[in-house]
């Protein structure tokens, strides 16, 4: 089932549940989509890559506002941001362990032909391709230098 119609399905049962921060999690998702697919041409749905992209951005937001609210001492709007956080994802593929992590890197640095740092531009674009939504972007930059280093 493609990610749009699983959010709507999600939205009813939450609306039934009367679970108003999945709701709103939900909502918030399906406004993402369907403003992606008004600036795509004719409305036309979004490939399973573009909708991963945009979940990725939707925790990203979640997880900074979070940090932010923690560090000025707002708990209470934190938790929304947690709450909202873990909802999304419920939508995204299996976060990589370090061990992975690395494990997957030094492929990618091998089948690149990597040897030094000179050469972390061409493994980070291999990298954030083949790992998007397993990985956040700062955990395979930092395990790439430390591997190329």
């Amino acid at each position: 089932m493609a990610l749009k119609q699983e959010i709507e399905s999600g939205i009813k049962q939450a609306m039934l549940a009367k679970d108003k921060t999945r709701l709103t999690a939900l909502r918030a998702i399906k406004s993402l989509i369907l403003l992606e697919e008004t600036k795509t041409s004719a409305g036309s749905s979004l490939t399973a890559d573009e909708e991963m992209k945009l979940l990725v951005k939707a925790a990203k937001q979640r997880k900074d506002s979070a940090d932010i609210y923690n560090q000025q001492g707002r708990k209470d709007l934190a938790e929304v941001e947690e709450a909202e956080l873990a909802i999304i994802e419920e939508f995204l593929p299996k976060q990589l362990t370090e061990d992975e992590l690395k494990a997957a890197i030094s492929q990618i640095i091998s089948n690149t032909g990597a040897t030094s740092a000179k050469d972390m531009g061409k493994v980070m674009g291999v990298a954030t391709k083949e790992l998007a939504g397993k990985a956040d972007g700062k955990a395979i930059s930092a395990m790439v230098k430390s591997l190329l280093n």
